[in-house]
Protein backbone atom coordinates (compact mmCIF):
# COMPACT_ATOMS: atom_id res chain seq x y z
CA UNK A 1 0.00 0.00 0.00
CA UNK A 2 1.29 3.32 -0.90
CA UNK A 3 0.26 6.49 -0.06
CA UNK A 4 1.09 10.11 -1.78
CA UNK A 5 0.46 12.46 0.97
CA UNK A 6 0.23 16.15 0.43
CA UNK A 7 -0.44 19.12 2.76
CA UNK A 8 -3.01 21.68 1.17
CA UNK A 9 -5.07 24.80 1.15
CA UNK A 10 -7.90 23.85 -0.84
CA UNK A 11 -8.91 20.40 -3.13
CA UNK A 12 -11.63 19.38 -5.10
CA UNK A 13 -12.78 16.76 -7.21
CA UNK A 14 -14.92 16.87 -9.85
CA UNK A 15 -16.48 13.73 -12.00
CA UNK A 16 -18.05 14.36 -15.18
CA UNK A 17 -18.39 17.81 -14.05
CA UNK A 18 -19.84 17.63 -11.10
CA UNK A 19 -18.43 18.43 -7.79
CA UNK A 20 -17.92 15.10 -5.80
CA UNK A 21 -15.83 16.42 -3.34
CA UNK A 22 -13.73 19.31 -1.30
CA UNK A 23 -12.00 19.90 1.00
CA UNK A 24 -10.02 23.25 2.57
CA UNK A 25 -7.45 23.02 4.92
CA UNK A 26 -5.96 19.73 5.34
CA UNK A 27 -4.10 16.85 2.91
CA UNK A 28 -5.02 15.20 -0.13
CA UNK A 29 -3.96 11.39 0.05
CA UNK A 30 -3.57 9.51 -3.21
CA UNK A 31 -3.73 5.90 -2.26
CA UNK A 32 -2.85 2.93 -3.98
CA UNK A 33 -3.19 -0.60 -3.29
CA UNK A 34 -1.05 -3.47 -4.23
CA UNK A 35 -1.81 -6.93 -4.95
CA UNK A 36 -1.74 -8.91 -1.90
CA UNK A 37 -2.41 -5.68 0.64
CA UNK A 38 -4.35 -6.43 4.00
CA UNK A 39 -6.87 -4.91 6.47
CA UNK A 40 -3.46 -4.60 8.79
CA UNK A 41 -1.49 -2.85 6.65
CA UNK A 42 -4.98 -0.44 6.07
CA UNK A 43 -4.92 -0.02 9.88
CA UNK A 44 -1.41 0.78 9.66
CA UNK A 45 -1.61 3.54 7.10
CA UNK A 46 -4.51 5.55 8.32
CA UNK A 47 -2.82 5.34 11.63
CA UNK A 48 0.68 7.18 10.43
CA UNK A 49 -1.51 9.40 8.20
CA UNK A 50 -3.89 10.78 10.71
CA UNK A 51 -0.63 11.49 13.19
CA UNK A 52 1.97 12.60 10.97
CA UNK A 53 3.34 15.70 12.35
CA UNK A 54 3.52 17.83 8.68
CA UNK A 55 1.65 21.21 9.55
CA UNK A 56 3.94 23.87 11.11
CA UNK A 57 3.67 25.18 14.95
CA UNK A 58 3.97 28.96 15.97
CA UNK A 59 7.27 28.59 15.49
CA UNK A 60 7.31 27.22 12.38
CA UNK A 61 8.55 23.52 12.91
CA UNK A 62 6.34 20.36 10.79
CA UNK A 63 5.46 19.52 14.37
CA UNK A 64 1.27 19.21 13.96
CA UNK A 65 -1.04 16.53 12.33
CA UNK A 66 -3.89 17.03 10.15
CA UNK A 67 -6.00 16.02 13.51
CA UNK A 68 -3.94 19.21 15.88
CA UNK A 69 -4.79 21.61 12.60
CA UNK A 70 -8.66 20.37 12.54
CA UNK A 71 -7.64 19.60 8.83
CA UNK A 72 -9.53 17.44 6.57
CA UNK A 73 -8.31 14.09 4.09
CA UNK A 74 -9.38 13.98 0.71
CA UNK A 75 -8.74 10.60 -0.11
CA UNK A 76 -8.30 9.88 -4.00
CA UNK A 77 -7.59 5.87 -5.12
CA UNK A 78 -4.77 5.87 -7.64
CA UNK A 79 -3.83 2.34 -8.88
CA UNK A 80 -1.03 4.23 -11.10
CA UNK A 81 1.19 4.64 -7.69
CA UNK A 82 2.01 1.14 -8.95
CA UNK A 83 3.25 1.12 -12.14
CA UNK A 84 5.81 -0.54 -13.77
CA UNK A 85 8.04 1.74 -15.90
CA UNK A 86 10.85 -0.96 -15.73
CA UNK A 87 10.19 -1.88 -19.79
CA UNK A 88 9.44 0.20 -22.50
CA UNK A 89 7.26 3.41 -22.45
CA UNK A 90 3.97 1.98 -21.99
CA UNK A 91 3.78 1.73 -18.01
CA UNK A 92 2.57 -1.73 -16.75
CA UNK A 93 -0.25 -1.92 -14.00
CA UNK A 94 0.47 -5.73 -12.96
CA UNK A 95 1.08 -5.19 -9.33
CA UNK A 96 -2.21 -3.16 -9.14
CA UNK A 97 -4.61 -5.21 -6.63
CA UNK A 98 -7.69 -5.85 -8.75
CA UNK A 99 -10.36 -3.20 -8.71
CA UNK A 100 -12.95 -5.44 -6.26
CA UNK A 101 -10.33 -5.82 -3.81
CA UNK A 102 -8.64 -2.50 -3.95
CA UNK A 103 -12.00 -0.36 -3.79
CA UNK A 104 -12.71 -2.72 -0.45
CA UNK A 105 -9.58 -1.81 0.93
CA UNK A 106 -9.55 1.97 0.10
CA UNK A 107 -13.22 2.30 1.86
CA UNK A 108 -11.69 0.49 4.42
CA UNK A 109 -8.73 3.29 4.81
CA UNK A 110 -11.04 5.84 4.77
CA UNK A 111 -13.11 4.38 7.90
CA UNK A 112 -10.04 3.58 9.83
CA UNK A 113 -9.44 7.52 8.97
CA UNK A 114 -12.50 8.48 10.42
CA UNK A 115 -12.35 6.45 13.14
CA UNK A 116 -8.47 8.26 14.16
CA UNK A 117 -11.05 11.47 14.42
CA UNK A 118 -10.15 13.24 11.27
CA UNK A 119 -12.79 14.01 8.82
CA UNK A 120 -12.67 12.31 5.12
CA UNK A 121 -14.00 13.32 2.24
CA UNK A 122 -13.44 10.54 -0.65
CA UNK A 123 -13.22 10.18 -4.78
CA UNK A 124 -15.47 7.95 -6.73
CA UNK A 125 -12.81 4.94 -7.17
CA UNK A 126 -12.14 3.86 -10.88
CA UNK A 127 -13.79 7.08 -12.16
CA UNK A 128 -11.79 10.04 -14.54
CA UNK A 129 -11.64 12.23 -11.52
CA UNK A 130 -10.49 15.63 -12.23
CA UNK A 131 -8.75 17.20 -9.09
CA UNK A 132 -7.98 20.90 -8.54
CA UNK A 133 -5.07 20.97 -6.07
CA UNK A 134 -4.13 24.04 -3.95
CA UNK A 135 -0.41 22.78 -2.34
CA UNK A 136 0.48 24.02 1.12
CA UNK A 137 4.30 24.45 1.24
CA UNK A 138 4.65 22.32 -0.97
CA UNK A 139 4.50 19.44 1.04
CA UNK A 140 4.38 16.06 -0.24
CA UNK A 141 5.26 12.66 1.60
CA UNK A 142 5.06 9.31 -0.18
CA UNK A 143 4.65 6.25 2.13
CA UNK A 144 4.66 3.06 1.72
CA UNK A 145 3.68 0.07 3.95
Amino acid sequence: MKAVIQRVKHTSLTVDGELVSEIDSGLAVYLGIKTGDTKEQAELIAKKISAMRIFEDQAGKMNLSVKDVNGEILLISQFTLYADCSHGNRPGFTDAERPELANRLYLYVAEKLKEQGVPVKTGVFGADMKINQYNDGPVTIIYEI
